[in-house]
């Protein structure tokens, strides 16, 4: 009962800066944890970063002070604000909703088509 849409994806260059967003439609009661996860070329789906609808937060330690997740409860919006971006982080970026209520442990219920950041030398 969750729509998801990411978009802000595109080319940056290396150190440089970019703004992810997902906004999302349908049963609000089924997205009270949201994410941003990345799957990178040959490797497999990890966490970037989750938050709950009380604005906690959750990251991937090595990502912790480059990127920041935060949300919009009343446009229905998660963003993810992306900085000092590296070659390794070029993926394709997916929103993700929980029914659960763990920040940190609730499995995704719902997931968006991706957005892929492609970053150069």
């Amino acid at each position: 009962q969750v729509q998801l849409v990411e978009s802000g994806g595109g080319l940056v260059q290396a150190g440089g800066s970019l703004r992810l967003s997902c906004a999302a439609s349908g049963n609000i009661f089924s997205s009270n944890v949201m994410g941003w996860y990345r799957q990178a070329p040959g490797k497999q789906r990890e966490l970037v970063a989750r938050i709950s609808s009380g604005h906690s937060t959750y990251y991937t330690d090595s990502l912790k002070g480059r990127f920041t997740i935060s949300r919009d409860n009343a446009k229905n919006t998660v963003y993810l604000q992306m900085s000092s971006l590296k070659l390794e982080d070029t993926a394709v970026y997916y929103c993700a909703a929980s029914r659960g209520i763990s920040v940190m442990t609730s499995p995704m219920d719902y997931w968006g088509k991706g957005t892929l950041v492609t970053v150069s030398s």
